[in-house]
């Protein structure tokens, strides 16, 4: 999957840095654009009619303690079927900042058909 940090959420990193308060990106929406993850992008090309969900959040430890944040949860079709191709991170259930954007090869799905989605982020030094 082709994943990108939003510019929005490398400013929202440094304004944490700064002590400026941010609100934590939880939620994770779904939709079917098919347009590549940009770092300029705000927003899901298409996103989806169901409501984003508020993930579980965690830290572990990749290479360095506490460098990587996971961000877990499930949503499902609510609508007439759908292929699902993109996700997002949020720090709102709606509008709000996208932290991260990735688009996928489609998953088809029926109504009452979930995924499961685990978006995982680690800092580095290099």
């Amino acid at each position: 999957m082709a994943t990108k940090l939003t510019n929005v959420a490398v400013a929202k990193l440094i304004d944490g840095i700064y002590g400026t308060s941010i609100t934590a990106p939880t939620y994770i929406g779904w939709g079917t654009g098919t347009t590549a993850a940009a770092v300029t992008d705000t927003a899901l090309e298409t996103e989806a009619a169901e409501a984003r969900t508020n993930g579980s959040k965690a830290k572990t430890t990749t290479s360095v303690t506490n460098d990587t944040l996971s961000i877990t949860g499930t949503i499902t079709a609510a609508g007439a079927g759908k292929t699902i191709t993109e996700a997002g991170i949020f720090d709102a259930s709606t509008s709000g900042n996208m932290y991260v954007h990735g688009v996928f090869t489609g998953i088809v799905l029926s109504i009452g058909d979930s995924i499961a989605f685990t978006v995982t982020v680690q800092v580095t030094t290099s």
